[in-house]
């Protein structure tokens, strides 16, 4: 399927009052992205819904089978259940869908991109396109540098995942909690399994059951996810996703193991040139990525470069960005604009 060539594009935001939506939307006006007429799709209790783009009041419209008729690119992040059941209608009406969710990332006739990591890949789409995990992007940002210079041969990851990454109802039960903590009063929590204000949870999704295995879903995404970016199933992934009490922007200790040695000062290099990466690493200042530097910024911060002192082939690193962004709705956007210019 290929998409027609034009000076600006008809585009639609499927889930649009969400915060990856509202995120997407935001993206596409601040990036210039070429856009004939935005159309703003979500369910029917949204239909009427003002927001903001380019200095206009858009109405959100209800999301229909029939809603794609003049749509050439859609982006969607309404939940996998609703990607199912749109996303192939949209295609099949013409219309080149990214989608936000999990219900596309492992099927082998979906393309699932990164575009500083395999770009490529995008054109070999049938009508959709996935977006990965927010955890698996920000990773393998700062893993294609490395893998480039000297095949990886193993990674280990603890994340420390924002609130955000729950939705709003888990930032707004966060923010709740910890007033009822620090004012001594009783809290009846509806997300979060346990205590998530001055805690920290080693299960995400905050409903999900765990694995035969011991793994979450989330940490299973990880895993799968990384070697089919990468094109390596060889690639060994353990992981541990941990939810923390932040606003915004998620947070990774990584530790990678390549077939020949990489130093310290060579990751560095490595990582200061790759394509979306901003490497902050000044020890002596005290200075390395931070969540709240992060925030609402487009790109992936690595930092605390390090040797592993255990193994000869071995790299540790800090890897921070914005969930929502570069973890979802800019990697949305860029996947778009590597289609549009071919």
């Amino acid at each position: 399927m290929v998409l027609e060539k034009k000076e600006r594009y008809n585009v639609a935001v499927v889930g649009a009052t969400g915060a990856v939506g509202n995120e997407m939307i935001k993206v596409l006006e601040q990036r210039d992205f070429p856009v004939e007429e935005l159309t703003l799709l979500a369910s029917s209790r949204s239909v009427g819904r003002k927001l903001a783009y380019n200095g206009q009041q858009l109405e959100v419209r209800e999301l229909k089978e029939d809603s794609f008729g003049d749509i050439d690119i859609a982006l969607f992040s309404a939940g996998g259940s609703i990607s199912k059941k749109f996303a192939p209608v949209a295609a099949k009406a013409g219309t080149v869908v990214v989608d936000n969710t999990s219900a596309f990332r492992m099927d082998p006739d979906v393309p699932l991109v990164v575009p500083e990591v395999n770009p490529e890949d995008i054109f070999k789409h049938n009508g959709i396109i996935a977006n990965p995990n927010c955890s698996t992007i920000q990773m393998v940002v700062a893993l294609k540098p490395l893998h480039d210079r000297s095949r990886i041969k193993r990674v280990v990851v603890v994340t420390f995942q924002s609130v955000s990454g729950g939705g709003a109802k888990a930032v707004a039960e966060m923010e709740l909690e910890t007033r009822a903590l620090l004012a001594g009063e009783k809290f009846e929590r509806k997300i979060f399994p346990h205590q998530i204000a001055f805690n920290a949870l080693p299960q995400i999704p905050q409903s999900d059951a765990f694995g035969d295995n011991g793994y979450t879903s989330e940490e299973m995404k990880m895993v799968n996810e990384t070697r089919k970016i990468m094109h390596d199933d060889q690639i060994q992934v353990a992981v541990t996703c941990v939810r923390v009490p932040v606003y915004r922007s998620h947070s990774e200790a990584i530790n990678v193991e390549t077939t020949e040695k990489i130093s310290a000062d060579q990751a560095r290099q490595l990582l200061a040139n790759a394509e979306g990466v901003i490497v902050i690493d000044d020890l002596a200042a005290q200075k390395y990525p931070l969540a709240t530097d992060a925030a609402g910024k487009d790109d992936t911060f690595v930092g605390r470069i390090r040797e592993d002192i255990s193994i000869e082939n071995g790299i540790e690193m800090w890897v921070v960005s914005d969930n929502l962004r570069k973890g979802a709705a800019l990697n949305a956007v860029q996947i778009a604009e590597k289609l549009i210019q071919g």
